[in-house]
């Protein structure tokens, strides 16, 4: 039994632990501040359940890396309850405190890994008309996380070696990459960009192709196979749901050569979403208390 001067003799007193200091200090938990407007994660593409397991997977990551964050699911297109569009979600929004603080209502990020400009347009649209006082953000490419997670679909499909610093070879890895996008020749340009870091990384040419341009997928493979490449693959920069059903299959089809898979919910997906809406909103995250909210 303790007393009013302390616990009884002999049990032990717990201490508080003393702060690590130097170069390996744990990082100060964080979460989202108080008053941060919601993350609005547009999804493009027709609707469907897998559309939607990426999407969530993709909110959960950054949720487990700012706890607290108000994340939401709006399609780019329509579809039934199990779908909530873009506008919907974008309706719920608070106008009127958003015109009274000058802070935007909402951020909307699209889901989307480079500029697709029919998909993007749409999006822009919603987001204007819904008179929601939100923001819409840049896409996500080009950028180097992007670039790592192309490589490790190619590795998974055994495309590729997973470690390019080890001195091992994988008798199925391709020595020419047709890197794969939607949205004409602005997406190949940024997809190009991430293609010159991968080509760094796997020390193989890559090239940029549109999958919604005719025959543009083969004739690349076929540049790369005139510039001396045997064996190549095909590796979507793409997450998932912006990629028309059938559209990648038939393209590596035609040019006659194995695919990896999509990014999906890669978890450097996740944290270009959370770091596109942190620099969109302008927000700090503030060091999260003890019994604060967790993901």
């Amino acid at each position: 039994m303790s007393s009013s001067t302390g616990p009884a003799s002999g049990l032990p007193v717990r201490m508080p632990r003393p702060r690590q200091s130097g170069r390996h200090r744990r990082p100060e938990p964080v979460s989202a501040p108080e008053g941060a407007p919601p993350l609005v994660l547009a999804v493009p593409g027709t609707p469907s359940a897998s559309s939607l397991s990426v999407a969530e997977e993709v909110l959960s990551i950054a949720r487990s890396e700012l706890p607290g964050l108000d994340g939401r699911i709006g399609f780019a297109e329509r579809a039934g309850e199990e779908f909530p569009s873009l506008e919907e979600v974008l309706s719920g929004a608070d106008a009127a405190a958003s015109e009274a603080s000058g802070a935007p209502s909402a951020i909307v990020v699209p889901l989307l890994a480079g500029p697709d400009s029919a998909q993007l347009r749409g999006i822009r649209q919603t987001v204007v008309h819904s008179g929601s006082g939100a923001e819409l953000t840049d896409v996500l490419g080009p950028h180097p996380l992007l670039a790592e997670g192309v490589h490790v679909r190619l590795s998974e499909s055994g495309l590729a070696r997973a470690d390019r610093a080890r001195l091992f070879t994988v008798a199925t890895a391709a020595d020419g990459i047709v890197l794969a996008t939607v949205g004409g020749e602005e997406a190949v340009q940024t997809a190009g960009i991430t293609g010159m870091l991968l080509s760094a990384r796997l020390a193989v040419p890559v090239l940029a192709a549109a999958l919604d341009e005719e025959g543009a997928v083969a004739h690349t493979a076929n540049r790369l196979l005139e510039a001396g490449a045997q064996q190549l693959a095909v590796a979507p920069c793409l997450i998932g749901p912006e990629i028309p059903e059938g559209l990648l299959e038939s393209a590596t089809k035609e040019a006659g050569c194995p695919t990896a898979e999509p990014l999906g919910a890669y978890p450097a997906v996740g944290k270009l979403v959370l770091s596109t809406y942190m620099a969109a909103a302008g927000l700090a995250p503030q060091p999260a208390s003890p019994g604060g909210p967790r993901a």
